[in-house]
């Protein structure tokens, strides 16, 4: 498990949960009531972070961000400052809200946490990014990272997996938050006479065990690289569409998923129902704040050039199915021609590449 977090000094925690459980799981075992956190919200997952910490009886000073937009070091690095008696505990930032289609920058976010010379935990959701965009946990400085089996690990849901950083792992010693499921003293315990506090997903086990290998097969540079590739020709599309992206600046862009704003009138659900009924293609609604105005295509996980250009084709018919005239092959032209562009061998078939004409290895 370190190896998707690439963390060497880390120790993975692996619960028969949600991402929400290794959420908690973060939470109970290092800090004690009252403790002072900040957190961004910009999205609903980010929303549902917070409330989770304000539930738990911890003083959450939350940083109000436009959705659509990601974690501000500036803001941050001022919270810090003023924060002179070093009362605010851990940091926690979404690395890539799903909601949005918005990725923050993690390390700028340790940096500026450095920069105001602040002792505060730094905690990462990275649900929807670990295993799918760059993530390094040692080098970032991030205690506790924290991603879910369904998304780039490409296994059902159920497994809430975390890693956590020699210095929070101290903080457990003084935490006085109640914790029980998701005590790590419990699961350590049990994992060091090779077993689990209580039953575990065996299956789901099995299936980690192959994504990871199947990770380390293709390595993560090149996983990172093709998710890069296929928001490059999503956003492409979108382009192609006329319409636009809820992430307005570029340095946010996600590669996880794409999140595209419907024009004004059209009812994104109407979409997203359209696509499922007529088409078997599942894309997602918009959430909360955004429902109605966006909806979200993704890219993460087990996809290829094909798989991503079919998506793009029932999107491209759905769109005109709901009165978003957008001319036929201009999305599908704009990706297509972005991949065979961009496309080189695959390398396991380079044998086979030398002797197709015109095949760029």
């Amino acid at each position: 498990m370190k190896y998707p977090f690439q963390s060497q000094a880390g120790k993975p925690f692996i619960f028969p949960s949600s991402g929400t459980g290794a959420w908690e799981s973060a939470l109970t075992n290092t800090l004690s009531p009252g403790d002072k956190v900040v957190a961004f919200r910009y999205g609903q997952f980010s929303h549902l972070w917070v409330d989770m910490a304000q539930r738990l009886g911890l003083d959450v000073e939350v940083l109000e961000t436009p959705w659509g937009e990601g974690a501000d070091e500036a803001r941050l690095e001022a919270v810090l400052r003023a924060d002179t008696d070093k009362k605010i505990k851990a940091v926690m930032v979404v690395h890539n809200e799903t909601t949005t289609g918005v990725t923050s920058d993690i390390l700028g976010c340790r940096k500026a946490i450095d920069t105001a010379g602040h002792p505060a935990l730094f905690f990462v959701d990275g649900v929807s990014s670990i295993g799918a965009l760059p993530f390094h946990m040692d080098k970032w400085g991030v205690d506790i990272a924290i991603t879910g089996s369904q998304k780039a690990l490409c296994l059902p849901t159920g497994l809430g997996l975390t890693c956590v950083s020699p210095k929070a792992m101290e903080a457990t010693k003084t935490a006085e938050l109640k914790r029980v499921f998701f005590s790590y003293d419990d699961m350590m315990k049990a994992n060091a006479a090779s077993n689990f506090p209580y039953t575990p997903s065996i299956p789901l086990l099995y299936g980690l065990r192959e994504s990871i290998a199947l990770m380390k097969e293709q390595t993560l540079e090149e996983v990172w690289a093709r998710h890069e590739r296929m928001g490059d020709a999503t956003r492409a599309a979108v382009k192609a569409w006329g319409l636009e992206l809820l992430c307005k600046n570029p340095r946010w862009n996600s590669n996880s998923l794409t999140v595209v704003a419907t024009p004004e009138g059209i009812d994104s659900n109407d979409i997203v129902k359209a696509a499922y009924c007529k088409y078997n293609l599942t894309i997602g609604v918009g959430l909360s704040e955004v429902n109605g105005k966006v909806f979200r295509i993704g890219h993460l996980g087990d996809m290829n050039e094909c798989s991503m250009l079919g998506a793009i084709a029932g999107v491209e018919m759905v769109l005109n199915d709901v009165g978003v005239k957008v001319p036929f092959g201009s999305g599908v032209g704009a990706a297509a021609k972005f991949f065979q562009e961009t496309s080189s061998v695959i390398p396991t078939r380079e044998i086979l590449g030398d002797h197709i004409y015109g095949v760029k290895n």
